[in-house]
């Protein structure tokens, strides 16, 4: 698929099928999260791939919206690893991690499965339900992942788009 036509149809999936995200596959959506550009290519995002029963349900547990995906990724930045910003102290680090979030869901799309970034999480019940794997992390986001179901279509505001001259200023 041509970029162009993969920016325009990707969707924000919110009806996963069961079928299971092949391990090469998962690796090539992984790898797309790893080239993301970074602030002085410091590289701080993390992502915490969740694809058991139970690690699913304490995610699910934590997040306000949920689409029972076969596999969620928490995407997260170390704080200590990030670029700061010398004139404010602004840390690039949830930058850095959206970018490479952005990247993945891209990826997957090419790939031929959806996915959802949920934003509408509690932070420390996260913390809380993977102590181990998110300590010293901030987490940003929850990537809901797998391939849509039979019937899955995107929501009627997706091809809702303000003018680009709304967007757009030009000097």
């Amino acid at each position: 698929m041509d970029f162009e036509k993969l920016a325009a149809e990707r969707y924000s999936l919110r009806k996963f099928s069961d079928q299971p995200v092949e391990e090469e596959t998962l690796a090539r959506i992984l790898e797309a999260g790893r080239n993301a550009p970074t602030a002085h290519n410091n590289q701080p995002q993390r992502i915490l791939v969740l694809r058991s029963k139970e690690a699913l349900a304490l995610a699910d547990g934590c997040a306000r919206s949920h689409f029972d995906s076969p596999v969620m990724l928490v995407v997260s930045y170390d704080p200590a690893d990030a670029w700061i910003r010398e004139e404010d102290g602004k840390n690039h680090g949830e930058i850095d991690a959206a970018i490479a979030t952005t990247q993945m869901m891209l990826q997957a799309a090419d790939l031929g499965l959806g996915t959802t970034y949920i934003g509408m999480f509690d932070p420390e019940k996260l913390r809380a339900a993977f102590p181990e794997e998110l300590a010293g992390l901030v987490p940003i986001a929850l990537l809901a992942l797998g391939y849509p179901a039979e019937n899955a279509r995107p929501s009627r505001l997706h091809t809702e788009r303000k003018p680009l001259e709304e967007m757009v200023r030009y000097r």
